[in-house]
């Protein structure tokens, strides 16, 4: 009974771990001595990773239907240490393919990353990849110059629209000083009209002498 809550520790803690992790690398440590394993988990837990070694009846117990390992579950044979990398799967892969290229007894079997299974290859060809900050600097470059772009582009449509709303200012303003320099000459009439009609209305008395 004890023997068994052991194990159902193991296997929660291992989930716990699998479901946090980026990426999943399996090598065979056949033969690799105490101090080539404590060196290899010391260089993987600086890249934000870590190794476990656990019996393959406990990985396929952790890998439940939609974890990091479901897709390598079935294929899980033979002595297994399991590489979890938490942040960069790259430098993930570094360490593992270096470390296997200076001592050879470890193994890479292959690896499972973002829901799909990697070859020992495709793992390899993971590792020479650019850092994680080299990438996002390369992405961030990319991205800064569609900006910068679109910018000047926008910039030169505003300035013409700018042109366009300038000279048509300029041409309704030029139409608008031309009634205004003329409005004296079409109000004189108005103001001359008591004038001329004033002897009109004192023609009016005139007529009296007539009837006397």
């Amino acid at each position: 009974m004890q023997r068994r809550q052991e194990k159902a520790e193991i296997v929660q803690a291992l989930r716990e771990k699998v479901g946090r992790a980026q990426i999943g690398i399996l090598a065979d440590f056949t033969g690799l001595k105490v101090g080539a394993m404590t060196q290899l988990r010391r260089q993987l837990k600086e890249a934000e990773g870590e190794l476990r070694v656990t019996k393959n009846t406990l990985l396929k117990r952790a890998a439940g239907a939609d974890s990091l390992l479901s897709p390598i579950a079935g294929g899980l044979t033979g002595p297994n240490a399991l590489a979890l990398g938490y942040a960069d799967p790259v430098a993930l892969a570094r360490v593992l393919v270096k470390f296997a290229q200076e001592r050879p007894l470890l193994k890479i079997k292959g690896g499972v990353m973002g829901g799909q299974t990697l070859s020992p290859q495709e793992v390899e060809a993971l590792s020479k990849l650019p850092a994680r900050e080299v990438l996002l600097a390369q992405v961030l470059g990319a991205l800064n110059a569609v900006p910068t772009a679109l910018v000047t582009v926008l910039a030169g449509v505003i300035r013409n629209l700018l042109n366009v709303l300038l000279a048509l200012k300029d041409q309704k303003g030029g139409g608008e000083e031309a009634p205004a320099e003329e409005a004296p000459a079409a109000e004189a009439p108005s103001a001359e009209a008591p004038a001329s009609e004033a002897p009109a209305a004192e023609a009016g008395p005139e007529p009296e002498p007539e009837q006397a």
